[in-house]
């Protein structure tokens, strides 16, 4: 339908109508770059104009975060080479797939939908005590993790978990996840089964969070560990970046001595920003992302402007009127809107 738009069209009474590809591609590259990614691949497909307009640079360059030239230099091989010979719109989608780090103990990708960044932590990056002992501690092999792997606690009377990061972040207030879940888990005729009998002692007894960072930030809570058989992601910490071009080292611990406890799985530790969420199951973060990774965020002006533009698009598509006749004059009558993107790391 697109194809056949952007072509001469006639009225009713003959006369040659205007098409797409007689806007200008600047005019179309603006609106474009206000739209989320998988918009602007739909619309990129109407006619030879827009398909132009969604290869800018700039456009990519705002769906990317603010870091991304750190992101690459830290997550990518061939960092420099990528840099200087990829488009914005291959650096995008390079960023979007699975990028291993720090020898596969980390991983950062974006997300193809909403441009987000997310980055993890495998539970073999971390510092358990007593992980050695296999009389108490073990690490399984498991599809249910990216990782492919989680650390496994058979019983203990001091549960001790430790791990750090460094990474620079954009402004803005970030929080830290642990991924837990009480009681075994196994797959029986292709479903998934949890086997809680002898889960013992996190119900009696709270767990101890704690965060510190590099410039002397300190979040302190507690949390009893719930909802066995299912993975759970508790908040750890949050920290407030303000300068986006220092490296910010995080420090995180769980803890819980001196009362014995058994049953227990390690899955990984996710990084995002937004708002802090209480104790939840997995699949309660999961609406912004992927595999329970979520991010809540405030992008109202630029959603508003993208429904805007999505709106535009398609009355200039659907039209039977003149495209001049329906495209704004001036640029100056789309709603303002926020350019700069933050990174939302999990």
């Amino acid at each position: 339908m697109g194809a056949s738009f952007s072509s001469s069209m006639a009225d009713d009474d003959g006369q040659d109508q205007h098409g797409l590809d007689d806007l200008p591609e600047n005019c179309v590259a603006m609106i474009l770059m206000n739209l989320e990614p998988p918009d602007v691949c739909k619309y990129a497909r109407l006619s030879r104009v827009f398909r132009a307009a969604s290869s800018a640079n700039f456009i990519w360059e705002s769906k990317l975060p603010c870091n991304y030239l750190y992101v690459m230099d830290r997550v990518l091989e061939n960092s420099a080479m990528a840099k200087d010979k990829l488009e914005k719109r291959e650096i995008y989608s390079r960023l979007c797939r699975r990028n291993l780090f720090d020898n596969g103990t980390k991983e950062f990708w974006l997300d193809k939908t909403t441009g987000n960044s997310f980055l993890s932590i495998s539970s073999k990056a971390l510092r358990i005590t007593g992980i050695d002992d296999r009389r108490y501690w073990n690490f399984i092999s498991t599809e249910e993790s990216r990782f492919q792997t989680v650390a496994y606690l058979q019983q203990t009377w001091w549960f001790e978990v430790e791990g750090e990061i460094d990474f620079q972040f954009p402004k803005g207030k970030y929080s830290i996840f642990i991924r837990l879940q009480l009681g075994r888990s196994s797959k029986r005729l292709g479903r998934r089964v949890s086997n809680c009998e002898h889960v013992h002692g996190w119900g009696i007894k709270p767990v101890k969070f704690q965060l510190n960072t590099s410039d002397g930030q300190r979040d302190v809570s507690q949390s009893f560990l719930e909802n066995p058989g299912n993975w759970v992601n508790y908040h750890v910490g949050s920290f407030v970046v303000e300068n986006p071009t220092a490296l910010m080292k995080i420090k995180f611990s769980v803890t819980q001595i001196d009362w014995q406890a058994t049953e227990l799985y390690i899955k990984e530790v996710c990084l995002q920003l937004g708002r802090v969420f209480a104790a939840q199951p997995e699949e309660g973060l999961s609406k912004y992302g992927q595999n329970g990774r979520a991010c809540v965020f405030e992008e109202t002006s630029r959603a508003f402007t993208g429904n805007y533009a999505c709106k535009m698009l398609e009355f200039l598509h659907l039209s039977k009127k003149s495209t001049f006749d329906v495209f704004p004059t001036r640029l100056g009558t789309l709603p303002s809107v926020t350019t700069d993107i933050q990174i939302q790391n999990c």
